[in-house]
């Protein structure tokens, strides 16, 4: 499937990858103030970075408004194993993966009952597959010996798992049982410090200070947001801050690429040069496994 759309794009379609933009001036005026008031001691309000925070997470819904669990799924069992199998690699990996892998166990007793050499195999692509296939078998087995076969629904449960600690706890419960949390991985973190939400490392203080601004209600979507902003603009290494639909309410802005034609080659995913048509379908309600079934790299 072409990455660059076959066809002329319709003015409407135009519009709807609009996303929010911020002239150069504007974002460096505001970078300005923020000095200035720092300079002078002047400290941010609780209240004022309430309503701050608040209102990035509105510009980043409206800018994703089709984020979700980049990982696929199709029970709590399979997010739970897709999200062990994740650490330092992609979801587009562990996703080219897990069909095969959950085809031939689609139970934690399948899995609890496999040969590790088997699972290994199936496994290998996604790096230290001897580690990860030890901790899914066990997984697995602690699922069936000690939970019947499914996946609790507390947090408490959850993170005395083999494998299992707060963020993945957290990917479950909100992502397979609707339930409010905060995953705070390495994006989560790099964009809450960036943003001012919170100056802490710790992934535990950090979720209590970003848990403080917003409503439980909020705390799932506000999670894809930020892993999707820092995945596709706010990068740890180069952040395109040229292209950021947040640039002017940013305290980190200047960090990264400024000029916007610059900041906007850096751009990832569906939000690449290139990828316009992709990047349609998403905002027309395409889901990830639609478009893979029909071709669309969904690789950075």
């Amino acid at each position: 499937m072409p990455q660059t759309p076959s066809r002329t794009l319709s003015d409407h379609e135009k519009a709807l990858l609009q996303i929010r933009s911020v002239p150069r001036p504007q974002a460096q005026a505001a970078a300005r103030k923020r000095a200035k008031a720092k300079a002078q001691g002047q400290t941010e309000s609780p209240l004022a970075l309430t309503r701050q925070a608040r209102k990035i997470n509105r510009i980043l819904a409206q800018t994703y408004p089709y984020a979700v669990a980049e990982l696929d799924f199709d029970n709590p069992y399979q997010l739970l194993v897709a999200t062990v199998l994740s650490a330092q690699t992609t979801d587009v990996r562990v996703n080219s993966v897990t069909p095969h892998l959950f085809d031939r166990y689609p139970q934690p007793a399948d899995l609890a009952a496999a040969r590790q050499e088997d699972v290994e195999d199936l496994v290998r692509p996604l790096g230290f597959y001897r580690n990860k296939a030890s901790a899914i078998i066990r997984l697995a087995a602690a699922l069936h010996q000690n939970h019947q076969g499914q996946v609790p629904q507390k947090l408490e449960d959850l993170v005395k798992l083999p494998g299992v600690g707060r963020k993945t706890a957290f990917v479950v419960l909100s992502n397979a049982f609707g339930q409010p949390g905060l995953t705070v991985d390495t994006h989560f973190g790099r964009l809450a410090r960036r943003l001012g939400f919170t100056q802490q490392e710790d992934p535990v203080k950090v979720e209590k200070d970003v848990a403080a601004l917003f409503p439980p209600k909020d705390w799932a979507g506000l999670s894809h947001h930020l892993v999707y902003q820092g995945r596709r603009i706010c990068h740890a290494q180069r952040p395109a801050c040229g292209a950021c639909p947040i640039a002017d309410l940013c305290p980190s802005y200047g960090i990264g690429e400024e000029d916007e034609q610059k900041a906007a080659a850096l751009l990832k995913y569906e939000l690449a040069p290139g990828r316009e048509e992709l990047h349609l379908l998403f905002l027309q309600g395409a889901s990830r496994r639609q478009l893979q079934a029909q071709g669309y790299p969904l690789s950075a």
